[in-house]
């Protein structure tokens, strides 16, 4: 079981953060999408979201589209969504429901929501095709607490129910298997920056004070991060007691109605589950959350989330929900201020690394579980160096005297 408790710092650390190298060489990139988000799990819905036989979600990055549907035996299944004729993709839409079929929009071929190929177009056209060898490839699938994860490649992780095994008895109260769809679907939002500095930012809550007037009217000093270990972190901001100053925390802290199962403790707290990568699950009193980053480019990122429901829910609790929820969109608008002014300091000449307080210990266990997957961040230079080597070359030739 994980042990909920402040960290012990070191007395003798390493400050210093990832080379400023790492957030825009495109070899590393390449390398990140393969082993990051391609062999690790990734949150896609939860299993509410597809109440009826034939719903389905796709989701598409690094390269990869995913696929998630109900079968008529009430089973979920995960598919690359990937026709097997010509490769397009058999359904173009983020949501909604093949109760009979999938007709793949290219040049019709059809599949049983069970993934088997139901038959091609103009099969006189074609051979004989085994409708299991031809259908939808299967993704690696895993189910914990309703939520849905996949994975397209074998990775390192286990399985995602191991890795949060240790929450077990902190979650149980929530109920998230019978969480429900707010309605309201997912949302995306695109940054202008390195996925990795969208998460130096998350990990820490140094910054709260400053940066996050809500959050700090919220918290106050009740706020703490566990580092992340084998795999995931915990975050705890309990509310602190006294009147709020802010319209929305005044508020939400006055009319909360929060659900009946709860502690006394999660009843007046907000907790984060951090899954490595790229996931954060968070608990609220009135509702939960997830959100997740992933790249796009070496300076384009995706921010993707949802959030569900009680399944008891009523008129207050639903109050309740949308005044958290109104915190969190303020405290994402100014993290997003937060993430562009980090991106842009590795790409200024002056940029030389950073010294890390105590207070972001949760940055340097990121980074030490990032150096596990790639080594080459212990340098301060890209092993990469045939680019540098020919823009430096140009640079002299620019340099020297007519």
């Amino acid at each position: 079981m994980r042990e909920n408790h402040r960290l012990e710092i070191p007395n003798q650390w390493d400050r210093s953060g990832l080379p400023a190298w790492s957030f825009f060489n495109s070899e590393l990139l390449q390398e990140e999408k393969d082993l990051l988000f391609r062999r690790h799990w990734q949150l896609i819905c939860h299993q509410n979201d597809l109440p009826e036989v034939g719903d389905f979600v796709t989701w598409d990055l690094v390269g990869e589209r995913a696929l998630v549907i109900r079968g008529r035996d009430g089973q979920l299944r995960a598919f690359h969504n990937l026709c097997r004729h010509r490769g397009s993709r058999v359904i173009a839409k983020n949501s909604g429901n093949c109760r009979s079929s999938i007709i793949c929009p290219f040049h019709g071929w059809a599949y049983n929501i069970d993934g088997t190929l139901r038959g091609a177009a103009q099969p006189s056209s074609l051979p004989t095709l085994d409708p299991v060898k031809y259908g939808l490839k299967p993704l690696e699938m895993d189910l914990w607490n309703g939520f849905v994860f996949i994975r397209f490649q074998s990775g390192p992780q286990p399985p995602v129910s191991q890795m949060l095994d240790g929450f077990t008895q902190e979650i149980k109260n929530y109920d998230l298997p019978n969480l429900r769809s707010t309605g309201r679907g997912f949302w995306t939002d695109e940054i202008a920056a390195n996925w990795k500095c969208v998460r130096d930012v998350d990990n820490e809550g140094y910054h709260v004070p400053m940066a996050h007037p809500g959050l700090q009217d919220l918290f106050g000093k009740n706020y703490h991060d566990e580092p992340l270990k084998n795999g995931t972190s915990r975050s705890l901001g309990q509310f602190r007691e006294g009147a709020a100053q802010l319209w929305s925390v005044r508020n939400y802290t006055a009319l909360l109605k929060p659900k009946n199962s709860l502690t006394a403790t999660q009843k007046s707290s907000w907790l984060y589950i951090g899954i490595f990568p790229n996931l954060v699950i968070g608990l609220y009193p009135d509702s939960v959350n997830f959100y997740q980053e992933y790249p796009v480019d070496y300076n384009k990122t995706i921010q993707r989330g949802s959030t569900y429901k009680f399944a008891d829910e009523d008129r207050q609790m639903r109050l309740s929900r949308y005044l958290s929820m109104r915190i969190d969109r303020l405290t994402s608008q100014e993290d997003e201020q937060l993430i562009t002014w980090t991106w842009e300091a590795a790409l200024s000449s002056a940029y030389d690394g950073v010294i890390l307080s105590d207070l972001e210990y949760g940055v340097k266990a990121y980074h030490d579980a990032l150096r596990q997957h790639f080594p080459v961040l212990d340098g301060p230079e890209p092993p990469f160096q045939l680019l540098k080597a020919q823009n430096n070359h140009l640079i002299a030739s620019r340099l020297k005297p007519d």
